[in-house]
């Protein structure tokens, strides 16, 4: 009767570690690190800032923690992930700023861009 229940024990806890494991996977499904895309629009390039939400492709929040993304702004040749260049024409990506129901949380830095996941 022990063994069965140790057996139990060890088996709810295995459970319980792979459900919490799959939940962290699961976040963000529209999100891909390996390519920094989300919903299949890459996460760097030209970036035109839209005053409407329905204007955009994504909406971020600017946040200081526990961002999805880290955020350097460049001038030009923005090429690599997290490297985003502010443009009024000719853009890659449209984003609306908000403080409700972001897509991603983004952080701007000045140096190691990228995804933070």
């Amino acid at each position: 009767m022990k063994v069965f229940a140790l057996f139990f024990c060890i088996s709810i806890s295995l459970f319980l570690v792979i459900s919490k494991g799959k939940n962290k996977e699961e976040k963000n499904p529209k999100v891909q690190t390996d390519i920094c895309s989300f919903d299949g629009k890459k996460l760097y390039g030209k970036i035109k800032l839209v005053e409407y939400s329905s204007q955009a492709d994504i909406k971020v929040k600017i946040v200081n923690s526990f961002p999805d993304v880290k955020v350097k702004f460049v001038e030009s040749f923005a090429d690599n992930c997290g490297e985003w260049q502010i443009v009024e024409h000719g853009e890659d990506l449209r984003v609306y700023i908000t403080e409700n129901f972001a897509d991603l949380k983004i952080k701007p830095v000045n140096s190691f861009p990228g995804m933070s996941r």
